[in-house]
C-alpha cells in the first residue's frame, strides 16, 4: 500500500494543552494528521483532522509511537462489526497527554504525563463484567481504531481508564508494542499454571512468540522455543530459550515436548490452527495451552485429548491498563524491549504492508517526531 496523491499541506505546530509543544514552540495549530484507509482493504493516505477539545473522562495524546498489529487487519479489512471509514487504525500508542477533559486531573494525571493505550481503550463500567472487575471482556470494551480513531495520526482522544504510566526506562518505541504484543504474551504466562522451573513452550518467534519467550526465561521457566525451520534455533537462543523445538523435522512437535518431561503451559502465538492443535499431546497431565495467535480456523482437538490428560485450552484476550504498566515495569527490570522497525507516520502504508506480508523483524512502529 502507498499513500494517496492527494497533496496534503501540514500545519508546523502541534498543540500542547494550553501550552506551546516543545516540538513547534511559535504558536499552535488548528488540525492534525492521521494516517486512514477510506474502503476496507483500501490504500493508506493522510488526512486532515480538526483538533477538538477532549470531553469529560478523556484525555487527547500527542502520539510519539504506534505500533502496527496484526490485529489492525481487521480493522483495516472492515472484519468487525461496526468498523466505519474513514478508518484510523492502530492500539499500541505511545505519546504525552496534551489536554485534559472535565473531570481526569483529579485521576491522577496531568498535561505532559507519559502514557500508553493498547487494545484495551476503555471499558463501560457497567456490563456484568465490569462489575466483577473483569475489564478486559467488557461488553462493550473500546478498542482504538474501532470505538474511536486509533494511534496512526499525531494525536488521539481517549477514555482516561485506557492509561498506563509509561516508566523513564522506556522509549516511546518500546512502550508501544508493550501495550499489546507486550502485555499479550505477559499476562498469558503470569496468569497460567506454570510456577519457576517449569517446562514452558512458546509457539511461534514472530511480533508475540519474541516477547514471550523472553518473558518466560525471566519467570523462571525452563523455556522451549517452537517455529519452522532449524535456521531459527540460533535465534531462539540468543532470546534466552533452553530448548528448540523445529515444527517441520521429523520428529512431531508433542512427541518433542513429551521427550522433554511434557509443557505445564503451552503460549500459542502463531495464529495458525494446526500448529497450535500440534502441541496439545505434548502438554503433560493437567498442563495448559493459551491461545493468543488469532486465526478464524476451528482448532482439531478432541475431547479424548483433554479429558484423559486433564489439560486445559483457554484464550487470552490482552491485558487492561494497569495489567500494561505491570508488563512495562517487568520489562524495564529486566532489559527486555521488543525488536522494532520505525517508519514515520508517512510511510503508513509501506509499515502495513511489512507486518501483513511477515516482513516486519519484529514489530513495526510508527513515528511522529
Amino acid at each position: 500500500m502507498r499513500f494517496g496523491s492527494a497533496r496534503v499541506i501540514r500545519q508546523e505546530l502541534v498543540c500542547w494543552g494550553r501550552r506551546p509543544s516543545p516540538r513547534f514552540p511559535e504558536s499552535a495549530m488548528s488540525t492534525y494528521r492521521v494516517a486512514q484507509v477510506t474502503e476496507p482493504n483500501g490504500t493508506f493516505e493522510l488526512a486532515e483532522r480538526e483538533i477538538r477539545p477532549p470531553g469529560p473522562g478523556q484525555v487527547r495524546i500527542a502520539v510519539e509511537a504506534c505500533g502496527v498489529c496484526h490485529s489492525d487487519a481487521l480493522f483495516v479489512g472492515g472484519g468487525l462489526p461496526g468498523v466505519t471509514f474513514p478508518e484510523v487504525p492502530g492500539h499500541e500508542i505511545a505519546g504525552r497527554i496534551e489536554e485534559l477533559g472535565e473531570g481526569t486531573p483529579e485521576r491522577g494525571w496531568s498535561v505532559g504525563d507519559r502514557v500508553a493505550v493498547g487494545w484495551f481503550g476503555g471499558a463501560c463500567g457497567h456490563c456484568p463484567s465490569c462489575r466483577r472487575g473483569d475489564f478486559i471482556v467488557c461488553a462493550a470494551l473500546k478498542v482504538p481504531g474501532w470505538a474511536y480513531d486509533g494511534g496512526f495520526g499525531e494525536l488521539t482522544t481517549v477514555p482516561v481508564d485506557a492509561l498506563a504510566r509509561i516508566p523513564d526506562a522506556l522509549s516511546a518505541a518500546d512502550a508501544g508494542p508493550l501495550a499489546c504484543a507486550g502485555v499479550t504474551t505477559y499476562n498469558g504466562l503470569r496468569r497460567g499454571p506454570a510456577e519457576p522451573g517449569d517446562l514452558v513452550a512458546v509457539l511461534g518467534l514472530g511480533g508475540l512468540g519474541h516477547l514471550g519467550v523472553r518473558y518466560a526465561v525471566a519467570m523462571g521457566f525452563e523455556t522451549v522455543a517452537i517455529a519452522r525451520g532449524a535456521g531459527k534455533a540460533d535465534f531462539a537462543k540468543r532470546l534466552g530459550a533452553h530448548h528448540y523445538v523445529d515444527s517441520t523435522a521429523s520428529t512431531p512437535v508433542a512427541e518433542a515436548l513429551a521427550a522433554l518431561g511434557g509443557a505445564r503451559a503451552v503460549l500459542a502465538t502463531a495464529g495458525n490452527s494446526e500448529a497450535i492443535t500440534a502441541t496439545v499431546d505434548g502438554l503433560a497431565p493437567r498442563g495448559e495451552l493459551t491461545v493468543i495467535g488469532a486465526t478464524p480456523e476451528p482448532l482439531g482437538i478432541s475431547p479424548v485429548q483433554l479429558i484423559m490428560s486433564g489439560r486445559v485450552v483457554r484464550g487470552h484476550p490482552s491485558g487492561t491498563a494497569r495489567d500494561i504498566e505491570d508488563t512495562m515495569a517487568f520489562s524495564a527490570l529486566h532489559g527486555i524491549r521488543p525488536m522494532t522497525e520505525t517508519v514515520p507516520l508517512e510511510r503508513a502504508g509501506e509499515a502495513y504492508d511489512r507486518m501483513l506480508s511477515g516482513a516486519a523483524r519484529f514489530r513495526m512502529v510508527l513515528t511522529t517526531g
